[in-house]
């Protein structure tokens, strides 16, 4: 079997493009030679993986399971080049929603004046690893669960959380906000990157409707707008404010627990001195 990385990438391109047209565009390729790649990726493997029509394209049952392990494929190669590549002189951490919170600046400021040739990079990255899977990010800051063994994390502080509504809503004039309050609103949940899930209500006492959203920006837009309310941490009401949102501290919701993740076989150059310093920002765990 020979396959070759410019097959999967083409394979991938063509199901997130829609069509061979804009996924030659997308890979900067003609429309003949992404097809030729997909044929010969289907020739190599001996199965059809897509059907193809005059508009659209859709995946076979086995093109299905091809393209979940070609990305996987493709993961490996980005960070296997990361690997190679470890000379940069940058330590970049990735962040879904918030960097650090009210502690970035400081921690910038801080790591400067120890690491003056390495500067501390905060890129936004909106995925469950925050930028670590594809290699734009060597260090992640999570405030959710990543059930992944390929990487390594360690906690390094406690957020509050906060709840966040358009400012002429009536829980803007509360100085806090109890869990009870929100549950007769429609709550924006981003349920792949948020810290929020209706596991943080009782059962049987969580709002009234969830309204899905994919990113800060989004959830940030609808709520302006009041037509959803949201939680979150302490850290997006600092590092996101937005005309018309206020935040406003829960007075009864646990705290989010911050963490730092890397690749396990790899940590980067001075993580342990990042650890220490943000476990120094952010005070006792405890």
């Amino acid at each position: 079997m020979d396959l070759e990385l410019r097959q999967l990438r083409a394979l991938v391109a063509v199901v997130e493009a829609g069509t061979f047209t804009d996924a030659a565009a997308a890979l900067g390729l003609s429309q003949a030679a992404v097809s030729r790649s997909v044929a010969a990726l289907e020739a190599a493997l001996g199965a059809r993986l897509l059907h193809r029509t005059t508009r659209h394209v859709r995946l076979t049952a086995t093109g299905t399971q091809v393209l979940a392990r070609a990305r996987a494929v493709l993961d490996e190669v980005t960070h296997l080049r990361r690997v190679v590549e470890r000379s940069r002189t940058e330590l970049r951490v990735g962040y879904a929603w918030a960097a650090m919170g009210r502690h970035t600046r400081r921690i910038q400021r801080t790591w400067a004046g120890r690491h003056p040739g390495v500067p501390l990079v905060f890129v936004q990255h909106n995925s469950l690893a925050a930028g670590l899977t594809d290699g734009t990010a060597d260090v992640a800051v999570l405030r959710r669960a990543l059930e992944d063994p390929r990487f390594e994390t360690a906690a390094v502080g406690l957020e509050h959380r906060c709840a966040a509504v358009a400012t002429d809503h009536t829980l803007a004039r509360k100085r806090t906000v109890r869990l009870a309050d929100l549950t007769r609103y429609t709550m924006a949940i981003d349920d792949r990157t948020g810290t929020t899930s209706l596991g943080l209500w009782p059962a049987g006492a969580g709002p009234a409707s969830v309204r899905a959203t994919r990113g800060t920006d989004e959830w940030l837009t609808l709520i302006a707008a009041d037509q959803a309310v949201g939680v979150t941490s302490e850290a997006t009401a600092h590092q996101n404010p937005r005309p018309g949102v206020a935040y406003r501290r829960m007075s009864d919701a646990p705290p989010i627990e911050v963490r730092l993740a890397w690749w396990r076989d790899d940590p980067p150059a001075h993580l342990d001195d990042l650890i220490t310093l943000t476990r120094e920002a952010y005070g006792p765990l405890g």
